[in-house]
């Protein structure tokens, strides 16, 4: 990773979790606990930007001692701790001690899109509304109340695209058509609304720009449902995945690259970024 240009602004620093700052099998995150006791010392934002559920981030905030905003389902809501910015501004609703912003669509919106897409193309395209908590903790190796927090959703359908070529492309095609969006994450492509995690990233951005006046925000990612938070960023840094190699389809003018796999890469690159930055 090349070195990152010194600057007075505030950094603050956004992450995905699935296979980024946790490992792809085993969703261990101790790799990475040097580069977020710094940035716990520093008074460093670490913003959690996950394909995941509320109760999935709000277990690993849990577990990392992280008390600072998330978002959640690919963008879908974005959950701000009461009284975390002493100004008042805009947001949807409250729920559970946050100020919550939803630029998702519901849930239920997007089970109608995706069994209308099964009818029409005859295609068994399984999401987590088909699936049972037994066959969700099989697919991706969480524990059982991992997978009953993985189907607790609220903006984001995952889904197991099924078909050949020519016949998964045509799901894709009828996505957008019914003015949908997806992406594809670690495992999963996802079915949302009209959000990613870039625009997000731009509104929480702007929250810290009014508590700190200016500045500096890094991402860090690993798969193309993270490339619109990499792209709106001062510092993108792409983490490579479980095989050694990065994401040959994460183009972008000045990615840096971590030197690493899932959070021992997350945990240099971070820990490099604090030296450098000064």
């Amino acid at each position: 990773m090349t070195t990152v240009a010194t600057s007075k602004k505030h950094l603050v620093i956004f992450t995905d979790l699935d296979g980024t700052l946790l490992d792809f099998g085993t969703y261990a995150w101790a790799a990475a606990r040097p580069a977020l006791d710094r940035l716990r010392e520093k008074r460093i934002p670490l913003v959690l930007c996950s394909s995941k559920t509320k109760s999935e981030i709000e277990a690993v905030r849990k577990a990392i001692n992280n008390r600072d905003p998330f978002i959640s389902e690919n963008g879908g809501g974005i959950f701000v701790p009461e009284d975390y910015f002493q100004f008042t501004w805009a947001f949807d609703r409250r729920i559970e001690g946050y100020k919550v912003i939803e630029p998702g669509m519901p849930y239920a919106r997007l089970r109608k899109a995706l069994q209308t897409i099964v009818r029409d193309t005859g295609l068994e395209l399984k999401g987590y509304g088909d699936l049972s908590v037994e066959e969700v903790a099989a697919q991706t190796g969480l524990s059982a109340d991992q997978a009953r927090r993985a189907k607790q959703r609220d903006y984001d359908e995952p889904f197991i695209l099924a078909g050949n070529p020519d016949q998964q492309q045509r799901v894709l095609e009828m996505i957008v058509k019914q003015g949908l969006r997806w992406t594809k994450g670690s495992r999963y492509y996802h079915l949302t609304g009209d959000n990613d995690k870039g625009q997000a990233v731009r509104i929480v951005t702007g929250l810290f720009e009014r508590k700190f006046k200016t500045v500096a925000t890094v991402a860090l990612g690993d798969s193309p449902n993270d490339l619109p938070m990499l792209a709106v960023v001062n510092y993108p840094i792409l983490v490579q995945r479980p095989d050694g190699r990065y994401d040959e389809t994460m183009r972008l003018p000045h990615l840096l690259h971590a030197d690493g796999i899932g959070p021992v890469g997350w945990n240099r690159a971070v820990l490099k970024l604090l030296n450098d930055y000064k």
